[in-house]
């Protein structure tokens, strides 16, 4: 990650050198998905385009973009733009301020006139959003509005009816409503970030006449950032985990030397405050489905004594793995992913010592490692940096911390059998295999755009997509869900595929690893013959695409009886399986419900 396009940024460094970043980016090799962002717009939208391109690009996502001309988001989308609908886009952002409001309310306007403005106002959005899930199926982005640059009456302008306040907050409330019930659309709070950079220079009015630009360009490397936090969520590049220290950063002086007793934490101090109320907001994290995790240079008694305190918001039971330990830091943060199976590049090393976050930012360059400042910052910092991004929020989410547990128990159960067969048998699995449901979509897309490891195509799906597959009659699909005597591992695996004449293709499959080798795959594997069999297909043909992470399944299709048929330079290869002639079932260790 490049530390200068981390919160916070410089944002005139940024709009000064977005050239050369851009360039520094594009050449680091970084292995990234592509995506092509269409962005609409009611002012002038090149400088945010610019912007955003490098924060996508340093967080994986290297863009291709459509730009409308100058205020014409709506006639490009309601008239059938050529360009745009040759484009294509993956996902459309819509950039409108509180300028677009075409008609705000008169004194002289009676409520129902009023009311009338406001739902005309909402309806002309509301056919854009609809003609844009009709024809495009993308996830959009929409801008939502920040407050006026003036108040006509003052303070009663939030809450008369003719005050313009009072119109944008209304207009707001029927954005966020329609949020609600589209899980494709997501709403960009500008009225937020204004707030935070200030409405008069967000608003400042010689960028908007002399450039029709809005926000103002200071401004615009925070909208493009927060727009990015969003993208980046859509398509799985959100952190999974925080890496803790504890001394200094969840509460105040050092426990080896002040005793558990003697550090601040509690209602006691202004400073144990400031911390209780830090560790308040990380244990509202894990409640969204953060993974905890500590990493300290502590005895382990004293951390433990340090998080044992009756009144420590946090407890040892919240953190999955606690590192207290003298070893370098950097070591335990490598352990930390090793233990829970996820990527070096799924952490967030949250540490007050500003050497020791040159350490691990030197030694695990993928990790997150934000400047968090003084204690009163850490919370700005963290939730500003927007690592962890919620866009979709479902049952698997809420229940991950748990299920990361469980998996970590089933490790260490492990390791008292000789024989893996008779683990796998001890573990009593059970797994519910069936055609992709409404109920389980936001989890499958979350799968779609997060797993790279065992995953054959990489290929990357939104909601919206998902759903049109599922309603194709050529496509099967199917979505894995594994419970055992630990727990629910929630759905862990996904395949789908079409249909040409009697041939089937696999499109993408994938399985999360933290249920690696638990015999899932050949589950899913005869439930997936079991489908194609009674679909009249003959044959099988499986595709691998190689990335620079998925090279542990590059002969998974050879495992599963398929025969490879070709493969070229790249290491692309195409397998067959033929069941004409029947097929043997492979799974021996998974009770399918």
């Amino acid at each position: 990650m490049m530390e200068m396009l981390q919160y916070p940024f410089d944002a005139q460094l940024l709009l000064r050198k977005k050239k050369g970043i851009r360039r520094e980016l594009l050449e680091s090799g970084q292995n990234r998905i592509h995506k092509k962002i269409a962005i609409l717009g009611g002012s002038t939208t090149a400088e945010i385009r610019d912007i955003l391109e490098l924060f996508l690009l340093d967080m994986g996502i290297e863009p291709r973009f459509y730009e409308s001309e100058y205020n014409r988001y709506w006639q490009d989308v309601m008239f059938d733009e050529p360009a745009l609908h040759d484009f294509q886009p993956d996902l459309i952002y819509i950039h409108t301020t509180s300028r677009n409001i075409p008609s705000f309310p008169e004194i002289s306007d009676t409520p129902e006139d009023i009311e009338r403005n406001l739902k005309e106002t909402f309806e002309t959005f509301h056919r854009m959003w609809q003609k844009i899930a009709d024809c495009y199926h993308c996830p959009v982005i929409q801008n939502n509005f920040e407050r006026p640059s003036y108040r006509l009456m003052g303070n009663r302008d939030i809450y008369d009816l003719h005050g313009r306040s009072n119109f944008i907050a209304r207009l707001n409330m029927k954005f966020y409503e329609y949020a609600q019930g589209h899980q494709n659309f997501f709403i960009n709070d500008i009225d937020f970030l204004s707030a935070c950079f200030g409405l008069e220079k967000w608003h400042d009015p010689w960028f908007w006449y002399m450039y029709k630009l809005s926000p103002a360009l200071p401004a615009v490397p925070d909208l493009a950032f927060s727009i990015a936090n969003i993208i980046k969520s859509v398509y799985g590049k959100n952190k999974k985990a925080l890496v803790l220290d504890l001394d200094n950063t969840l509460w105040g002086g050092i426990v080896g030397e002040d005793g558990a007793e003697g550090i601040e934490i509690g209602q006691e101090t202004p400073s144990g405050q400031l911390y209780s109320e830090f560790q308040s907001y990380i244990k509202a994290q894990k409640d969204l489905g953060t993974l905890l995790t500590v990493d300290s240079k502590n005895d382990p008694e004293n951390a433990l004594a340090g998080l044992n305190r009756p009144d420590s918001i946090l407890r040892p039971e919240d953190f999955l793995v606690i590192k207290a330990n003298w070893n370098p830091k950097d070591q335990n943060l490598k352990e930390i992913a090793q233990e829970l199976n996820i990527g070096e590049d799924a952490l967030v090393f949250v540490d007050d010592n500003p050497a020791e976050r040159h350490i691990v930012r030197s030694q695990v360059p993928d990790a997150a490692v934000p400047e968090i400042g003084e204690p009163q910052s850490y919370i700005n910092i963290l939730d500003r940096s927007g690592f962890f991004e919620v866009t979709s929020l479902s049952e698997d989410d809420l229940h991950r911390g748990e299920m990361y547990k469980a998996n970590m128990e089933r490790t260490r159960q492990q390791a008292a059998f000789s024989d893996y067969r008779e683990y796998l048998l001890s573990l009593e699995q059970k797994a519910e295999i069936r055609p992709f449901s409404p109920f389980y979509l936001s989890r499958i897309a979350q799968l779609t755009n997060k797993s790279n490891q065992f995953n054959l195509t990489t290929r990357r799906c939104t909601e919206a997509e998902l759903e049109q597959i599922a309603a194709d009659p050529d496509c099967i699909t199917l979505y894995g869900k594994l419970t055992d005597k630990f727990g629910d591992n929630g759905v862990v695996s996904v395949t789908f595929g079409h249909r040409e004449a009697d041939i089937f293709h696999i499109d993408l499959w994938l399985m999360s690893c933290r249920v690696l080798k638990r015999g899932m795959e050949y589950a899913m594997m005869d439930e997936l013959v079991r489908h194609c069999q009674d679909a009249g297909i003959k044959k099988l043909l499986g595709f691998y695409y190689p990335t620079k992470k998925n090279a542990m399944v590059r002969e998974f299709y050879g495992e599963m009886g398929f025969v490879k048929v070709s493969e070229d330079e790249s290491g692309s290869a195409v397998w067959e399986l033929d069941i004409s002639d029947g097929y043997r079932k492979q799974n021996e260790v998974i009770t399918v419900l």
